[in-house]
C-alpha cells in the first residue's frame, strides 16, 4: 500500500512550529508494517491544497490529511475535500450535538463559528474524536481513501492508533493481522555494525512476515522488529527464534528491550538488589543524575549525587584533598570510594573528564575515567571521545551508566565500543 501523508497549515510550511506529528505518523505507520511513500507539506491557500488532494488521489493507495479542521477562516480541509471529491458539504447532526455537549459540561456556549467543525463532505465517514472538537473524516478521493486527523497532537495520536491504523490494516488485507512490535535498544555499537551483525535476520521467517529496521539516536541504536501474524500465538511463535538470535548476535551490547530505558534498567536491579547508588560527575552537566532523578524508583535508591565542573571542588565536596596531578585511574577510583563512603551507599559511580584544549568543533576529544565503588570492590575504565562537547557529554555519560548496568550484571566494563578513539 502507498500511503501519501499531507500537513496542512502555513506555520508549519514557514517553519514557525516544527512538525513532530509527521514524524509521529511515519514512526508509527512503519510500526505497523505500513510505508510512507510520499510526504507533503501545503500551506492554507485553497487552489494549492486542491492541487495536493488531486495529486495525491492519483498516486497514493491511502492519504492521510493533518490539520486544517479547526473553526477558524484559514482552517480548509472540509471545503477543499468536498471540493476535491466533486460533493457538496452538509452538517453532521450528530457531531454538533455532541461538540456543543463539550461545552457545556465546561460550562460555556459554543461560539458561532464551531459550527463550521460539523460540516463534512457528503460522503464522509466520520472518525471521532472523544477529547476534541475536530471530528475527523474518511472519503474516496480520486483512487486513494483519505482521512482528516486534527492538528493538535493528543487529539491525532488516538485517532490515528485507535481508528486510522487499524482501517488501513483492513484495506490492505481485507482482514486486520495482529502487528508485534518487539525493540532492543543498544549501545556500543554503530548503526552500520549492528545492521551487518543482523545480516540474514528477516529469512528467519520465510512467509517475509517479518520487517527488522534500525532508528540510530546517539548513543544509543534501536533495532526493531515487526511481525504480523494471524494471531497473538502465531506472532510469538515467529518472534521467540528471531529475538533470541538477536541476543545472541548482539550480546552484551543490548541494554533494555522495549519500553525500557537504560535508567530503569539500572533502578530497577538497583532495587531487586536493595542497593544504592552515589554520583561525581564532572562536565557531565549532570546529566546521569537528570536521566535517574526523575524516577519514582530513585527515591530510595539515588542517595546523593556531587556535580562540578572543577575537579578540586569535586574533592572538596567528597572529603578528598585538592588533586595536583592529571586526572587518572587513580583519581578515579579515589572519588568513586570517597563518595560511596560519604553517602552511605552500596555503589557509587565516578565520572571524571579531561577535556582538551580549544574550541568546539567536529575533532574536539575527552578523555574519560570511569570508576564503579562498591562494598567489595573498585573498578575503573579509561575511554578516549571526540565529536565535540555535547557528544562528548552525551557518550560518556551512556557509557558511564552501561558501565553500572555491565557491573550490576556481571559483566566486563572493558568491552570496548564504536565510539571510542585510540
Amino acid at each position: 500500500m502507498r500511503i501519501e501523508i499531507i500537513c496542512t497549515g502555513d506555520e508549519v510550511l514557514t517553519g514557525k512550529i516544527v512538525n513532530t506529528n509527521f514524524s509521529y505518523m511515519t514512526q508509527k505507520l512503519e510500526d505497523a508494517g505500513l510505508a510512507v511513500v510520499w510526504g507533503t507539506t501545503v500551506g492554507d491557500d485553497r487552489d494549492r491544497l486542491l492541487e495536493a488532494f488531486h495529486l495525491a488521489g492519483q498516486r497514493a493507495d491511502a492519504v492521510i490529511v493533518n490539520g486544517g479542521l479547526g473553526p477558524t477562516i484559514d482552517d480548509l480541509s472540509q471545503e477543499i475535500a468536498a471540493q476535491a471529491a466533486g460533493v457538496d458539504l452538509i452538517l453532521h447532526d450528530q457531531w454538533l450535538e455532541k461538540m456543543e455537549g463539550f461545552f457545556t459540561r465546561r460550562g460555556r456556549t459554543m461560539p458561532p463559528n464551531n459550527r463550521k467543525q460539523a460540516m463534512l463532505p457528503s460522503t464522509a465517514e466520520m472518525l471521532d474524536n472523544p477529547i476534541g472538537t475536530a471530528c475527523g473524516f474518511a472519503m474516496e478521493i480520486g483512487a486513494a481513501r483519505f482521512f482528516f486527523t486534527p492538528g493538535v497532537p493528543r487529539e491525532l495520536h488516538r485517532m490515528l492508533e485507535q481508528q486510522i491504523i487499524p482501517r488501513l490494516l483492513a484495506r490492505e488485507g481485507g482482514v486486520a493481522p495482529t502487528i508485534h512490535l518487539k525493540r532492543f535498544h543498544i549501545y556500543g555499537l554503530g548503526e552500520s555494525h549492528v545492521d551487518q551483525l543482523l545480516t540474514g535476520l528477516e529469512d528467519l521467517v520465510p512467509d517475509g512476515s517479518l520487517k527488522l529496521g534500525f532508528r540510530a539516536h546517539y548513543p544509543q541504536i534501536e533495532v526493531k522488529l515487526t511481525l504480523r501474524g494471524t494471531d497473538m500465538n502465531d506472532v510469538q511463535r515467529k518472534l521467540a527464534p528471531v529475538q533470541a538470535e538477536v541476543r545472541r548476535r548482539i550480546g552484551n551490547f543490548i541494554v533494555a528491550e522495549d519500553d525500557q530505558t537504560l535508567e530503569s534498567v539500572l533502578l530497577a536491579e538497583l532495587r531487586r538488589t536493595n542497593a544504592t547508588l552515589a554520583l561525581a560527575e564532572t562536565f557531565t552537566g549532570g546529566l546521569i543524575a537528570g536521566r535517574l532523578a526523575p524516577h519514582a524508583a530513585a527515591d530510595r535508591i539515588f542517595l546523593r549525587a556531587v556535580i562540578s565542573r572543577d575537579p578540586a571542588q569535586l574533592h572538596a565536596a567528597v572529603g578528598l584533598p585538592t588533586p595536583h596531578s592529571p586526572l587518572d585511574e587513580r583519581t578515579a577510583k579515589t572519588v568513586a570510594t570517597a563518595i560511596r563512603q560519604q553517602a552511605n551507599a552500596t555503589h557509587a559511580l565516578a565520572v571524571l573528564i579531561d577535556l582538551d584544549e580549544g574550541t568546539d568543533r567536529m575533532d574536539l576529544g575527552a578523555t574519560v575515567w570511569i570508576s564503579i565503588a562498591t562494598t567489595n570492590q573498585t573498578q575503573s575504565r579509561r575511554a578516549r571521545i571526540l565529536g565535540g562537547r555535547d557528544w562528548i557529554r552525551l557518550g560518556a555519560a551512556e557509557l558511564a551508566m552501561d558501565c553500572l548496568r555491565r557491573t550490576l550484571h556481571g559483566l566486563p566494563i572493558d568491552q570496548r565500543t564504536d565510539f571510542e578513539k585510540t
